[in-house]
């Protein structure tokens, strides 16, 4: 409906984005972005292939784009088998004089740094990595903060072709030994402190633990200075690898092994997934320069860490031309006059932010503070606001368009760790609509299933993914890996890719995302995702978070929802009256809850995400198996005493 659209392209814009001059170079200059759609995961050697091309990709490509998987199965396929490519030599392009990155933290911008110099870092530092020993297949670690040294540190690891795995120094040393010690590193980069809200963190003798628990380090290189003589094997940043290196790259397979990231690990052990250097890098030039219209020139920051698949997404946009900014510390540090909603958006200006990326959770707490960016800062730049990691309430469009920019594409995207990029993401030549992720991704065969497994327009039902793309995992890490994959998301369909999440395919051809399947909500046996429970609450200036989750209540399901009050409010019968009013309202007499519960916090992950999960477990008194994947497990204690009597 018109109505649902929120931003629509001008002529000038649709004319000028790179998605319009890549269907006129595949001779679909003149079709719908449907046709188009349908044409790429129709014929994806010929897509794919194409886009090697638009992108301009570094390397010998071959004559085969793609030979099928076994009939029956999307496991199995061949990506540009006969291709040799590198990484790194495809992000360090571009003049010596090229501003590549901007690193900023909570005091604002620090360092501008050119290309001729990241190229200079990352050739010092593969010396040192060739002199330790570390080659193609071996494994390289950091524990390190978004800054300089952990993207170098990581060029340098992929420019040798070796595997690069990294965690944020805010992790525990059991979460960071049960992510890394999976994979054996020969070489750790890590930082023995960190910055964050405003304090120094030192985490030497965390540094330590973690040193001690991976017998296979050879070396360990410390970015903050000292050498620490506790650590054996450690070597200073400045001092490893010769400055007078020269860089050189290691052209190998498509599916050379890039980079192994983790699931979050909350019901269980995290799972080390394996990423070829080839579809990382072939995805990501596909969604920044065909969805998000990147160009040479254009500046791109995304809030993220260096655990989360976001950072790897970002440091990608070196490979279109584009200058990267990395962001350290807290997205609104606290300050003597409260909380400064206003760092990222200064940063936005300083930078020259063309396309910026934040989180749904961000978003709100700029919108509580009553901060509005347009008002402060000048983003005449801006082209490109994207947001991922939860869904983006309707209302949250609306607020998009009236207190940031009201021309600009707004981009809700979703995907995930295990395909490094998205299933559903923008596009500059679609209208933007409230509520509703724009589109699915070029090449991506994306359906929702029912329980028949018969594609749904309408409906609620199972993100999935019909046909093979080129950035699926290799395998996950270790003994078994190939089962655990196949288990973790073909068991439920076979030869189908099954996500993990409750959608909606609309009559627009934009998709809904209503939360996690292993969430969803089930009374009366009726699916109900969360989404719709969280964007009315947190509506609600009373309330400063909330988790929902479902409980067993005899042979059903009743919903529970938990709710944080702001520091100076309380959680009221009265208050929860007119939440559940509002819910009922907005969503359906079923998403009302059964029982609300006051709490002092709400479980999330150690990437930021919401963990319903954790809190259903202990109210109904079963085990978490992996709190250190939990940045808060302490909030958890409340949860085990949430009684039916007590509810409001």
């Amino acid at each position: 409906m018109a109505s649902d659209i929120v931003w629509t392209p001008s002529s000038t814009w649709i004319d000028a984005a790179n998605m319009t001059r890549f269907a006129q170079s595949v001779g679909l200059g003149e079709a719908d972005y449907d046709t188009l759609h349908r044409w790429s995961v129709s014929h994806p050697g010929d897509f794919w292939g194409a886009v090697w091309d638009f992108a301009g990709m570094i390397g010998e490509k071959g004559e085969i784009a793609f030979e099928p998987p076994p009939e029956g199965t999307m496991l199995g396929a061949k990506w540009f088998p006969q291709a040799r490519l590198n990484f790194v030599e495809n992000l360090l392009r571009g003049p010596d004089e090229t501003l590549a990155v901007i690193e900023s933290d909570e005091t604002g911008i620090t360092r501008r740094i050119t290309m001729g110099r990241l190229r200079d870092d990352v050739a010092r530092i593969a010396d040192g990595l060739r002199d330790v020993g570390v080659g193609p297949g071996d494994c390289v670690g950091g524990v390190l903060p978004n800054r300089l040294e952990g993207l170098v540190a990581l060029l340098a690891t992929a420019s040798v072709g070796a595997v690069w795995s990294s965690c944020s120094p805010d992790f525990g040393a059991a979460a960071i030994l049960d992510r890394l010690g999976q994979i054996a590193p020969k070489v750790l980069f890590a930082t023995r402190r960190y910055q964050y809200g405003g304090r120094q963190h030192d985490i030497g003798e965390r540094l330590r633990e973690v040193v001690a628990g991976i017998p296979s380090l050879t070396r360990v290189v410390l970015t903050d200075g000292g050498i620490g003589d506790e650590i054996a094997g450690a070597s200073r940043w400045e001092a490893f690898g010769s400055p007078s290196s020269h860089l050189r790259f290691e052209r190998l397979p498509f599916s050379q092994p890039l980079y192994v990231l983790y699931t979050s690990g909350t019901t269980g052990k995290p799972k080390a997934i394996v990423h070829g250097a080839g579809g990382v890098l072939l995805q990501h030039l596909k969604e920044h320069q065909l969805h998000c219209d990147l160009k040479p020139g254009d500046a791109i920051g995304w809030y993220t860490n260096t655990a989360w698949m976001m950072y790897h997404w970002l440091i990608s946009g070196l490979a279109s031309g584009a200058t990267i900014v990395l962001t350290d510390g807290a997205a609104i540090p606290k300050t003597d006059d409260g909380s400064d909603a206003g760092l990222l958006w200064r940063l936005a200006e300083s930078a020259g932010l063309t396309h910026l990326g934040v989180s749904p959770k961000f978003m709100h707490a700029v919108a509580e503070a009553g901060y509005r960016p347009r008002d402060r800062v000048d983003l005449e730049k801006l082209r490109v606001l994207m947001s991922a990691g939860a869904p983006v309430a309707p209302d949250q469009y609306d607020w998009t368009y009236e207190a940031i920019k009201d021309d600009m594409m707004f981009a809700s995207i979703s995907g995930g760790t295990e395909i490094i990029g998205c299933f559903l993401i923008g596009s500059p030549t679609l209208p933007v609509r409230r509520g509703q992720l724009t589109c699915k991704a070029l090449g991506q065969a994306v359906q929702v299933l029912d329980t028949r497994n018969v594609p749904v327009i309408g409906r609620k039902g199972e993100l999935t993914c019909t046909e093979p793309f080129p950035s699926m995992p290799l395998t996950f890490w270790g003994e078994g890996g190939d089962k655990r994959y196949f288990d973790t998301y073909f068991s439920q369909r076979p030869g189908i890719w099954t996500h993990g999440d409750l959608a909606e395919e609309t009559i627009n051809g934009s998709g809904i995302i209503y939360g996690r399947t292993d969430t969803t909500l089930k009374p009366g046996g009726v699916r109900i995702g969360t989404s719709e429970i969280y964007a009315t609450v947190e509506k609600f200036p009373e309330i400063a978070d909330c988790v929902v989750f479902g409980a067993p209540n005899g042979n059903d399901e009743e919903i529970v929802l938990c709710l944080q009050p702001r520091a100076d409010a309380g959680i009221s019968r009265e208050l929860a009256a007119r939440i559940r009013k509002a819910i009922r309202e907005t969503a359906s007499p079923r998403h009302v809850p059964h029982r609300i519960h006051a709490v002092p916090g709400v479980p999330y992950t150690l990437n930021g995400k919401r963990v319903e999960s954790a809190a259903r477990a202990i109210m109904i008194g079963e085990i978490v198996k992996n709190l250190d994947s939990l940045s808060n497990p302490e909030v958890l204690d409340v949860y085990r005493v949430l009684g039916r009597e007590t509810a409001l």
